[in-house]
């Protein structure tokens, strides 16, 4: 929740359970789906925590508005803090977290144990079987692999201190750039390499470090399809790579062509973010290095699937349902 809070209201037909892994049947059918936004996202009252829990007061109105009065005291609710939390003091994240979870006490709905938390790493994983064959649901949470987390870390500030004057370079920006990003309540201040190289291959050699060795490499889906969303269908919208509204299907090596058109020709791109370089480049590494896919791996890049919002959201969503006794 870095630079806004959103809510998701996933509805489902109650009396349908989603599916325990060695249970046969159809996967996990959701009725639609209510989404809202507010900005700033929490962290921006890292000093005001009280004002922060307000603003989520008012993403639970939707809510209510939302679920039928009949079913508030059985619809779990919770909050997962991201990057934006997790990148702020300790003691500063649990305070604003301790408010949330009073505003969640005091709302009509179902408030499970540790219901308001920042993501951690941990995995879940399993198969889901049809009738008319095996269908393998692979879940893994990649903590620290976001995209702007990503960022930092190429910058080298992700576990620093940032400090006033302290500039961070990377030869994935353009030379002459000299910028701010405020993100986690703290002021970054970044740039190009000035004398230095710029550049896919220098740059590519700055991002893998942050992700070779690093991720669970699961030899079973290497050679599969994959949906792609989140920051992989942005980046691909950006470099027209796919049309905004339908999507498209690529291969690993349509980011790593991009990504090389874009690094080695930055000053065409000056409108574009000056992320784009790293980010592209950061996709290419993740997909190859860190996921260990081929260069014709096939994503599948959209928005919806069966018209529900694709997002790590969904897939939380039904990691919670299980956990509470409500898969089978």
């Amino acid at each position: 929740m870095a630079e806004f809070q959103q809510i998701r209201a996933f509805l489902r037909d109650p009396t349908c359970r989603i599916p325990h892994p060695d249970h046969i049947g159809l996967g996990p059918e959701l009725d639609g789906e209510i989404f809202e936004s507010v900005k700033p996202g929490l962290s921006a009252y890292v000093d005001q925590p009280e004002k922060g829990a307000e603003t989520v007061k008012g993403l639970l109105k939707m809510a209510k508005e939302a679920v039928p009065r009949s079913h508030w005291k059985e619809t779990p609710v919770v909050l997962k803090a991201t990057a934006g939390l997790r990148l702020l003091p300790e003691p500063k994240a649990q305070a604003l977290l301790s408010e949330v979870r009073e505003v969640f006490e005091e709302s009509p709905f179902l408030v499970p144990n540790n219901s308001v938390s920042i993501m951690d790493g941990s995995s879940e994983g399993g198969s889901w079987e049809g009738g008319s064959g095996t269908y393998k649901l692979y879940t893994h949470s990649y903590l620290g692999f976001g995209l702007k987390a990503a960022r930092l870390a190429t910058l080298g500030a992700l576990e620093m201190k940032a400090v006033d004057g302290q500039m961070f370079r990377s030869s994935c920006l353009p030379k002459r750039l000299e910028a701010e990003w405020h993100f986690g309540g703290v002021r970054y201040q970044y740039g190009g390499n000035r004398e230095g190289e710029t550049g896919f291959e220098p740059c590519y050699s700055e991002v893998v470090k942050v992700v070779q060795g690093k991720l669970h490499q699961p030899d079973e889906i290497r050679r599969r399809s994959f949906y792609a969303f989140s920051y992989y269908y942005d980046r691909a919208v950006d470099t027209d790579l796919i049309d905004y509204e339908k999507g498209g299907v690529l291969e690993v090596r349509d980011f790593e062509r991009k990504a090389k058109e874009v690094c080695d020709n930055m000053d065409r791109y000056t409108s574009a973010s000056p992320f784009l370089c790293m980010d592209l480049s950061y996709i290419t590494a993740l997909l190859k290095e860190g996921f260990g896919f081929g260069d014709n791996t096939l994503l599948q890049l959209t928005k919806k699937v069966n018209n529900i919002e694709t997002s790590w959201a969904l897939g939380a969503t039904f990691h919670l349902l299980q956990s509470l006794g409500l898969s089978h």
